[in-house]
């Protein structure tokens, strides 16, 4: 079997119920339902783009960009944001996550001078902090968002999925 990566958008239903498939037999905390369906009818009018990599003929990851973030600073500037960048762990450092990010930072050039993105601050998120600083990404200088919305100074909020702190690069 081949070990080169392959990067291809998601276009077929066909590919929907493969992620769902795959994203259950990785995470234990994977809930199969329809947000890539969703995200594939996202894809089919424009607003999204959405990349499998594969390893070899495997699924390995996948990754989006949002070309209307739902972060204000982005919506208000038209930066669009690479989203949900996943490389499953077996496949994690072989260059998947590279490849993904090469192809969406490419996609993102052909419409904006700037990419975006945002990172979790919990230590799950520590390879995702390490390879955006690799590639250029610094923070926008805006803080803590909490499910996007700014983290005041003594604010209590919840250590999750929503306490990011957002990165642009120029393109």
């Amino acid at each position: 079997m081949s070990r080169e990566i392959t990067v291809r958008r998601l276009s077929t239903i066909e590919e929907t119920k493969w992620l769902d498939e795959q994203f259950a037999q990785h995470y234990a905390w994977y809930k199969p339902g329809n947000y890539y369906a969703q995200c594939l009818e996202e894809n089919r009018e424009g607003g999204r783009v959405t990349l499998l990599a594969l390893y070899g003929e495997e699924l390995a990851g996948c990754c989006h960009l949002l070309q209307r973030s739902y972060y204000p600073y982005f919506q208000s500037k038209g930066i669009p944001e690479i989203n949900d960048l996943n490389v499953f762990p077996v496949y994690r450092g072989k260059g998947v996550a590279g490849a993904l990010m090469d192809e969406l930072e490419g996609i993102a050039a052909r419409t904006s001078d700037t990419v975006g993105l945002g990172v979790g601050l919990y230590a799950d998120y520590g390879n995702a902090q390490r390879l955006y600083g690799k590639r250029g990404y610094v923070m926008d200088g805006r803080g803590l968002m909490y499910a996007n919305e700014a983290v005041r100074p003594g604010q209590t909020v919840t250590v999750d999925d929503d306490l990011l702190l957002y990165m642009v690069k120029p393109l």
